[in-house]
């Protein structure tokens, strides 16, 4: 059903299509600017009430992957260690981060 609706959108074949969800995908998506951990950490400190996304990796090594909106814009940054943040943040724990690209 969901193959069809993306063919009568698009049309041509499964290569277009999935090319065109990307794209639509991008554009949901918006600007993901990368950070390292520090920038990451003071841009969630200027917000009053945080809401960020985590999600910790142990594929081969422990990782640390974080998302967080500030100004329109969607901050991303992937640390060792995990990061501490104030009391107000709101932590929404996930099982997968996807960043397009």
């Amino acid at each position: 059903m969901l193959v069809e609706k993306i063919r009568c959108k698009y049309g041509g074949g499964g290569a277009a299509a999935a090319a065109a969800i990307i794209a639509e995908a991008n554009k949901a998506s918006g600007a993901i600017v990368k950070v390292e951990p520090d920038a990451f950490r003071s841009i969630v400190d200027r917000c009053e009430k945080p809401l960020i996304i985590a999600r910790k990796s142990t594929f081969i090594s422990t990782s640390y992957q974080y998302l967080t909106s500030y100004r329109g814009f969607i901050f991303y940054t992937r640390s060792k260690e995990p990061l501490l943040f104030k009391s107000t943040a709101e932590m929404v724990k996930t099982d997968r981060i996807w960043i397009p690209g």
